[in-house]
C-alpha cells in the first residue's frame, strides 16, 4: 500500500469523503489517505496528526515527497490537539485503531469539535461503544459498511451531528445500518462470530476458576442477539 494505491478499506473510507473537504486525518500513519485525496482533487486541505514520532517522520516523507507541504500540515499532536480553530475541520477521519480508542479520542478532544465536520471511522472491534458514544453526542450514522480484508472484517461508520438520536441496544451492537441491510458479508461476520461465541461459553462453563455471571450472562446474550439475527 502507498499514497497511489490504498488498501480496500482506506478505498471505502476514501469514498465517503466529502468533496472539497478539510480533512484531519487522526493517527495517519504514512499519511496515504490524505496524500492520496489530495492528488485526486477530492479534497482541499488536510491536518495529518500522529502521536508518535517514526509514523510522523513517515507521513512528512510522503507529503514532501508529493511536493504537498503547502496544503497538508503535519503534526505531532495526541488525538484531535493536531486539530487548530483556524484549519476550518469539515471531515475527521480515524483508522485502523480499536473502537474504544477511537471513542476516547473523540471524547476526549469534543472541545475541539464544531459538530459541523463529518466522522469517518474506521475502527478495529469495539465499534459498539463507539456507536453508543455517538449516540450519546448527537451524531446520526449516515452509512455503515462492512468488509473483509485479508481475512478480517472492517467496518466504516459515517456519522454527522444531527441532534438527539436513539438507537436500541442490539442496533449498537451489530450497527443500525447493517442490521437493515443484511448484506452477505454482513452475514458471514456474524455466522463466524456465533461460534466464537458458542465456544467461549462452553470453555466458561468447564473453566474451574469461577467467572463473573455478570460476563456469562453479556455472552449468553449476545448468542441469542446473534442466533435471532441469523434465524
Amino acid at each position: 500500500m502507498n499514497e497511489h494505491t490504498l488498501s480496500m478499506r482506506l478505498e471505502r473510507v476514501a469514498a465517503h469523503m466529502p468533496a472539497g473537504a478539510h480533512l484531519a486525518d487522526i493517527g495517519s500513519d504514512h499519511a496515504y489517505l490524505p496524500v492520496a485525496l489530495l492528488r485526486r482533487g477530492v479534497i482541499a486541505t488536510a491536518v495529518a496528526g500522529e502521536v508518535a514520532l517514526t509514523p510522523l517522520r513517515a507521513a512528512e516523507r510522503t507529503v514532501v515527497k508529493n511536493d504537498l507541504e503547502q496544503r497538508i500540515s503535519v503534526r505531532l499532536a495526541n488525538g484531535l490537539a493536531a486539530i487548530e480553530p483556524e484549519d476550518g475541520i469539515t471531515a475527521i477521519s480515524l483508522c485502523g485503531m480499536g473502537g474504544e480508542t477511537i471513542r476516547d479520542i473523540l471524547d476526549s478532544g469534543k472541545a475541539r469539535l464544531s459538530g459541523r465536520e463529518r466522522l469517518i471511522l474506521q475502527p478495529n472491534g469495539g465499534e459498539q461503544p463507539l456507536r453508543q458514544w455517538l449516540m450519546e453526542n448527537g451524531y446520526r450514522i449516515l452509512c455503515e459498511e462492512l468488509l473483509r480484508e485479508n481475512r478480517f472484517y472492517y467496518e466504516i461508520i459515517v456519522a454527522e451531528r444531527a441532534g438527539p438520536v436513539a438507537y436500541t441496544a442490539e442496533e449498537l451492537y451489530f450497527g443500525p445500518l447493517q442490521l437493515q441491510a443484511r448484506t452477505p458479508v454482513f452475514l458471514a461476520k456474524w455466522q463466524r462470530l456465533l461460534r466464537q461465541k458458542q465456544k467461549t461459553l462452553i470453555c466458561l462453563a468447564k473453566a474451574r476458576q469461577a467467572v463473573p455471571e455478570e460476563k456469562l450472562q453479556e455472552i449468553a446474550r449476545q448468542v441469542r442477539w446473534i442466533s435471532a439475527l441469523l434465524a
